[in-house]
C-alpha cells in the first residue's frame, strides 16, 4: 500500500479538540466532521487540502480525549495518513480500528517540511521526500496491521476474515 502527497504540517500536542472541535461532534455524518477538521488550529485546511495529502506533525499527535472523530474526521476530509514523531496511544489505536494510516518516524517529521511532496511505502515503512530527495525507515506494521488497514479498519477487516475473503 502506497500514498503520495503534498505536506500539511503541524507542531507538537495537537490534541484532539483541535483536529475536531467538541462543538461539532453533535453530528454524527463523518463528511460534515471533516468539514470541521483543524478548524480552530488551521481555518483553511479543509480548503488547501487535497484528497491523498499527508500530514506531519511533530510529537504526542492526538493527544487529549479519547474521542474517535479525531482520527476519522481526518480520514474523511482526505488525508491520507499521517506521520508523527509520536502518537498519543489511544489516537494511535483509534486510527488503526477505522484503518486511517499512521506512521511515527521522528527523522521524517523534524525534516519535512510544509508543502513538500511525500510517498509512503507502509509495506516497508519507507518515507520518501521527492521536494528534498531523501529516504527515511519508519517501522512498518505487521502483516495483520496492514491488512486491516488495507480492510478499512478493524470491523471491515474480522467480517472479511470470518467470510474467508483474508
Amino acid at each position: 500500500m502506497k500514498a503520495k502527497g503534498t505536506v500539511l504540517k503541524y507542531g507538537d500536542n495537537v490534541d484532539t479538540d483541535v483536529i475536531i472541535p467538541a462543538r461539532y461532534l453533535n453530528s454524527f455524518d463523518a463528511k460534515e466532521l471533516a468539514s470541521h477538521a483543524m478548524v480552530d488550529i488551521d481555518p483553511t485546511f479543509t480548503q488547501r487540502l487535497k484528497p491523498g495529502d499527508i500530514m506531519v506533525a511533530g510529537k504526542n499527535f492526538g493527544c487529549g480525549s479519547s474521542r474517535e472523530h479525531a482520527p476519522l474526521a481526518l480520514k474523511t476530509a482526505g488525508v491520507s495518513c499521517v506521520i508523527a514523531q509520536s502518537f498519543a496511544r489511544i489516537f494511535y489505536r483509534n486510527s488503526l480500528n477505522i484503518g486511517f494510516a499512521i506512521l511515527e518516524c521522528p527523522e521524517a517529521a523534524k525534516d519535512i517540511d510544509e508543502g513538500d511532496q511525500v510517498e509512503v511505502d507502509f509495506d516497508a515503512g519507507v518515507i520518501k521526500n521527492l521536494t528534498k530527495d531523501k529516504k527515511y525507515q519508519a517501522q512498518p506494521f505487521p502483516e495483520f496491521l496492514q491488512k486491516m488497514i488495507q480492510a478499512n479498519g478493524l470491523v471491515n477487516y474480522v467480517n472479511q476474515k470470518r467470510e474467508g475473503k483474508l
